[in-house]
């Protein structure tokens, strides 16, 4: 078994999950957020749903320079977050399924401003920078989710919203 025979399915798990999630961002509270240092929903929803396109850059190019990078707008509405969230792993998927077991241990960097912040394995870069850094984002919005009473969906087991242990 290759190495994206083995990642895969723990991709499409968590993808799905994360979709499920997105899809309970209601329009009506984008612009809500819990603190002046957070995130408003829209901002913090659009960023979870850009990460999985992560995954195909990771594979189709050997670094990232993100010197002078600007944030997107923040979405105007959920049909406009899922559809990002929806091209992203579309395009992730097919880049991982191609990707030869030596094209994932070659190295990929992140870098800004002429400092290198991390140089890892291209798997590596998939599971902390993409795939772990979107279930943390995931989390987050759960407990935006949770402050606006709405139903936080179950993810890796029962919630308290849907379902009891």
């Amino acid at each position: 078994m290759n190495i994206a025979e083995t990642l895969l399915p723990e991709f499409d798990h968590e993808m799905a999950n994360t979709r499920i999630v997105l899809e309970r961002v209601p329009d009506d509270k984008l612009t809500w957020k819990p603190h002046p240092k957070s995130w408003d929903m829209a901002h913090l929803a659009g960023h979870l749903a850009t990460i999985p396109s992560w995954g195909a850059d990771t594979i189709n190019t050997d670094s990232l320079d993100y010197t002078g990078y600007q944030p997107p707008p923040a979405p105007e509405s959920r049909a406009q977050i899922l559809a990002a969230f929806d091209k992203g792993v579309v395009s992730a998927r097919a880049a991982l399924a191609g990707a030869t077991d030596e094209k994932f241990m070659q190295n990929w960097s992140l870098s800004a401003n002429g400092q290198t912040f991390f140089t890892m394995p291209r798997i590596a870069v998939l599971r902390s920078f993409v795939m772990n850094h979107a279930i943390h984002h995931r989390a987050q919005l759960g407990v935006y989710l949770r402050l606006n009473d709405i139903p936080v969906p179950a993810i890796y087991g029962p919630s308290a919203d849907e379902g009891s242990m």
